[in-house]
């Protein structure tokens, strides 16, 4: 069979792990499969097709801050990704996030439909069924129509106008007819969303993310014990400390009131000032041993975003033997259930405390039960096995 998939990045980011994983799983098994992808690093590989200049990434930034219009321009990088499917002629195309200023997706969207190419959409956000917001939060304007937008800056953002009616109206026409689609969310809580949209009478399934465990399992950590001792021990991984979505400010709440434990920032893009004495700032990590590393040495993981659709650094970290605690928003339950996580409401500062704690008395599941769990659910195989499946159901 013959696969491609689409995606913001590859090989980094949750998103970008995911699509390597699969294209790992799918050459594997004797697969003809390609990754093209818009942004980040250039990969030195035939797998991989980077398709977006970066100075088209700038312009349509740009573009979509003056307008308001997200996800209708880069033609140069629309026209190369169209003439790469002329020319691989995939089986299935397979669509994970199509926003993020590198690609129109209306006219790939159009392509892939009057072409009649089997098409796969995993919706890792709500972008697709909005007016712009990859997270809809309280707003229920996607349900009807999108109107005065409550969030016009924030992502994708638009300094002035708001052009979310149109961009509504724009994709719900896109979809109209589009009979070759199957349309795929990690979570319970988001195939939910999905069916109270314009998207209703698409086919709609779900597929857990996966996650590879020949990276991620339980390690000694024994390196970061000599280092940073065995005091208790919280494992915050972000890309963006400052984003007030991403919750970092409830960290710093949680390190004042919970003095006799140590609370550590991986992943952050820049530096991070000394935000309280229990705070360290472990910085961006590029290698994935040595962030499951980090997983096996904490005592568990926190996530206090707003709101997340199936975070992956939620499974990372079951798979390394490691609890989650944190706020019960989106799908972020899903990932940790029975007490392999304790999740609580958001901004909940007090249930948050005592969760933590209760990782510390013994209230939640051991190391070895959540890596147990983490390992059989999670795997890569797993899911790339579920979406193999499914394509040969439409293929058939």
């Amino acid at each position: 069979m013959k696969i491609l998939q689409v995606n913001t990045i590859c090989k980094s980011g949750s998103t970008g792990k995911i699509a390597y994983d699969l294209h790992t799983w799918f050459q594997e098994m004797g697969h003809d499969s390609v990754v093209a992808y818009g942004r980040g690093r250039k990969i030195a590989d035939t797998f991989a097709y980077r398709f977006s200049p970066s100075w088209e990434v700038f312009a349509h930034v740009a573009l979509t801050r003056l307008t308001g219009w997200t996800g209708c321009f880069s033609p140069i990088a629309t026209k190369r990704l169209l003439q790469f499917i002329d020319r691989f002629a995939p089986d299935i195309v397979h669509l994970h996030n199509i926003h993020g200023y590198y690609v129109d997706a209306f006219r790939l969207l159009s392509f892939l439909n009057s072409a009649g190419i089997r098409t796969v959409i995993t919706l890792h956000d709500e972008w697709l069924y909005t007016g712009k917001c990859g997270h809809a939060y309280e707003c229920l304007n996607w349900l009807h129509e999108c109107m005065k937008c409550p969030r016009l800056r924030a992502y994708p953002s638009s300094l002035v106008f708001d052009a979310t009616t149109l961009m509504h109206n724009k994709k719900k026409h896109i979809f109209d007819n589009f009979d070759n689609l199957v349309l795929v969310t990690p979570s319970e809580w988001l195939a939910s969303r999905v069916k109270r949209s314009f998207l209703a009478d698409k086919r709609i399934t779900v597929i857990q993310n996966g996650i590879d465990t020949c990276i991620f399992y339980p390690r000694d950590a024994n390196d970061l014990r000599v280092k940073y001792g065995n005091n208790k021990a919280v494992l915050y991984v972000t890309a963006d400390f400052d984003d007030p979505l991403k919750g970092g400010r409830y960290v710093v709440e949680l390190a004042k009131q919970m003095p006799d434990v140590s609370f550590y920032v991986v992943g952050n893009k820049k530096a991070i000032p000394r935000l309280a004495k229990n705070i360290f700032a472990v910085g961006r990590i590029e290698n994935q041993h040595e962030l499951a590393e980090w997983y096996s040495f904490a005592d568990c993981s926190l996530i206090t975003s707003e709101r997340e659709n199936f975070p992956t650094v939620c499974i990372e970290s079951l798979c390394c033997g490691t609890p989650v605690v944190g706020f019960d928003v989106g799908g972020t339950a899903e990932t940790a259930p029975k007490k392999f996580g304790a999740f609580t409401p958001y901004a909940d500062m007090s249930a948050l405390i005592s969760s933590v704690r209760d990782v510390f008395s013994g209230m939640l599941c051991s190391k070895e039960a959540c890596s147990s769990f983490g390992m059989q659910k999670y795997a890569k195989d797993v899911m790339a096995v579920q979406y193999m499946n499914l394509y040969r159901n439409i293929i058939v």
